[in-house]
């Protein structure tokens, strides 16, 4: 994975048509797509919640996703010290959206764990950073198509940290102003979720100037 030294800048970042992304697998396509082997963490256990999000058992990944049980997630919108956005493209061996870019940094959270910790828990993973602040919580909502159902915790946080994504995780990634991450918002296929949140988000006068 590329550095920050190495990194395609935003003016660079390709302005045609992505690579076509995998499948996104339905409700219950719980496998790996072509030549990628096992699918990322199908077998990390969550807390299942209720409407009102409340803890009522436990599951597997997998198999919270090929039986749409509601689960816990977290979205960070992660800027530089310029306010730009972080902006990446899953890899293709991701379980959900496989290959799709995200404005948003985060996952799920881990049985037994709060939202706050997961947000930096996560943020720091992706980036491949340690002593991130902790993200400022913005907003919470329920998540809910036919094929997928979770409470997405929505967080904001500034990294002047030099970043080093997981390579399991982020395929390409790339700092973009407002302008860039609009303009691409028509061109490239965003994952949903992240897509909700960042509506939101515009919608609260909470997205970056």
């Amino acid at each position: 994975m590329r550095d920050d030294s190495s990194e395609v800048p935003p003016s660079a970042a390709p302005a045609g048509p992505p690579p076509s992304p995998a499948a996104c697998p339905g409700p219950a396509a719980a496998s790996a797509g072509p030549g990628t082997g096992e699918v990322l963490d199908a077998g990390e256990v969550l807390d299942v919640v209720d409407e009102e999000d409340r803890v009522v058992g436990r599951s597997a990944r997998g198999e919270a996703y090929a039986r749409r049980l509601r689960t816990r997630c977290t979205f960070v919108l992660v800027q530089d010290g310029e306010g730009r956005v972080f902006v990446h493209r899953r890899t293709d061996r991701k379980l959900v959206f496989p290959s799709h870019y995200d404005m948003f940094v985060g996952g799920v959270v881990g049985a037994g764990e709060g939202y706050d910790e997961a947000a930096l828990r996560e943020a720091e993973e992706e980036l491949g950073v340690a002593g991130l602040p902790q993200p400022e919580f913005l907003f919470k909502f329920l998540y809910d198509t036919p094929e997928h159902t979770w409470w997405s915790a929505v967080y904001r946080v500034r990294c002047e940290l030099r970043v080093n994504p997981q390579p399991e995780e982020v395929a390409w990634h790339a700092f973009l102003t407002r302008e860039e991450l609009a303009a691409r918002l028509e061109q490239w296929p965003w994952v949903p979720d992240g897509l909700a949140a960042w509506q939101r988000l515009v919608e609260s006068r909470g997205a970056p100037a």
